[in-house]
């Protein structure tokens, strides 16, 4: 029976739930502000958790954030309809998945069982699209999968870095051997080197017997690292070693144990600039970085986004037992002009749910979150493209007009405008220097 933590503050909606989740076959546990989730963290585990945004003593993401350092468990978060960014921005912080309310109970247990039943749903909704960035991706992971390289994968959250990483693997000659994908954002340092080396009975508090980590269990096979950029530097060290003696030491032992295994990492960070600024080793990155993938944003792939559209409707229909045919041409034109910072993920999620609310065959624009058809991208000025050379620069410009704008709407509050931008004041820094932006630049 899987554990489920709801951190909730409205006592009829959280009974609601604990009602509905128990009925299905669950165990429940229900708290109601950050603080009592916290010390329920503290004294049990559980296999999933749903964090309502808003909390009397702060936000979810608050407590996602402490979920994400000290334990290994998927969140949906909780928001309201009128909150679509803050759901994407959950989403880039690291949660599973989000439910925006009013929460259909169809919906929520639908998320819940993809989550605990395989890390693999996701990844399995995903197709390589025929838009020319789509095209020239696939002609690398075709060309580089045949290879013992190590694979360097870059993009942003929710763009579907996991799937072209199983892709190089079922390419590989290693294809019959185990794939095996690690989160090490979700790893707190005390765990990290546990779950990619093992540990002996003994070695810490609640090691109660021998463990093999990911290395050895992913022997004659790929192990993934997704989000390496969060590993500490301790484990940085005992990566390269690792890569570079083909041997790991399990924690609490000197044995050398050989592995044998193809690496390949991926990241939404820029690991180049982490390097300057001193929080990802040099040669730790010049090591993974053989060979590097780039897998473009959903807003770049032109027309891929109408062949996602339809994997999406039709997977939809057979989670949710409907019968929806089309978009209406309202929505299509809503979802071109839409930038998608959640890229597939959130595109996935926002059709879910248009067809849970569509009763006919065509979904209509209003099953679309309101915040969607107001969104526009910025405008750049034609004198900023005076220079510009490749895709590579126009959204370098784009980027840092988006920063410029941002820092003058907070006037120039660096923390303001770093969790507007969903990013940590040291990049913030880094990409300031970058482009040169000063204040009242």
């Amino acid at each position: 029976m899987a554990a489920i933590l709801i951190v909730e503050d409205d006592l009829t909606f959280s009974r609601i739930l604990n009602a509905f989740l128990e009925k299905n076959g669950f165990a429940v546990k229900v708290a109601h502000s950050i603080a009592e989730g916290a010390d329920v963290l503290n004294t049990a585990s559980f296999d999933l958790a749903l964090f309502d945004y808003r909390l009397p003593d702060g936000n979810g993401l608050d407590l996602l954030q402490k979920v994400r350092k000290e334990h290994r468990m998927p969140v949906i978060m909780m928001t309201s309809f009128n909150d679509v960014r803050t759901a994407v921005k959950a989403i880039q912080c690291g949660a599973a998945d989000y439910i925006l309310k009013p929460v259909y109970p169809e919906e929520l247990l639908i998320s819940i069982r993809q989550i605990l039943g395989t890390k693999e749903s996701a990844s399995v909704e995903y197709i390589e699209g025929q838009s020319p960035s789509s095209i020239k991706l696939f002609e690398h992971v075709r060309l580089i999968a045949p290879t013992e390289f190590s694979v360097v994968i870059g993009g942003e959250s929710g763009t579907g870095k996991e799937f072209v990483a199983r892709t190089v693997h079922g390419l590989s000659k290693r294809k019959d051997g185990p794939f095996l994908a690690v989160d090490c954002g979700a790893l707190s340092p005390e765990l990290a080197a546990s779950e990619l080396f093992g540990h002996v009975k003994g070695s810490f508090t609640g090691a109660a017997g021998d463990r093999m980590g990911t290395f050895e269990l992913a022997s004659k096979g790929t192990l993934f690292l997704d989000e390496i950029g969060n590993l500490s530097h301790e484990i940085q060290v005992k990566l390269l070693r690792a890569i570079q003696e083909r041997t790991i030491h399990r924690v609490g032992s000197n044995q050398d144990i050989n592995v044998d295994v193809r690496i390949i990492v991926a990241t939404n960070d820029d690991l180049a600039e982490r390097v300057k600024a001193a929080t990802f080793r040099e040669d730790l990155y010049h090591r993974l970085n053989e060979f590097s993938l780039q897998v473009p944003a959903l807003r770049e792939r032109g027309d891929d986004l109408l062949s996602f559209m339809s994997l999406f409707r039709e997977t939809a229909n057979k989670e949710l037992d409907r019968h929806v045919k089309e978009f209406s041409p309202e929505v299509i034109t809503i979802f071109r002009k839409y930038g998608w910072p959640g890229n597939l993920r959130e595109l996935r999620n926002v059709i879910r749910r248009a067809i849970l609310f569509t009763t006919g065959s065509t979904v209509d624009a209003s099953a679309i979150p309101p915040e969607m058809k107001e969104f526009t991208v910025p405008k750049i000025h034609k004198e900023e493209f005076s220079d510009i050379k490749d895709l590579k620069s126009i959204q370098e410009t784009t980027e840092r007009q988006l920063i410029a704008k941002t820092l003058i709407d907070t006037g120039y509050n660096k923390a303001k405008t770093a969790r507007l931008l969903n990013i940590d004041r040291k990049t913030l820094y880094l990409k300031m220097e970058k482009y040169n932006i000063k204040e009242n630049s």
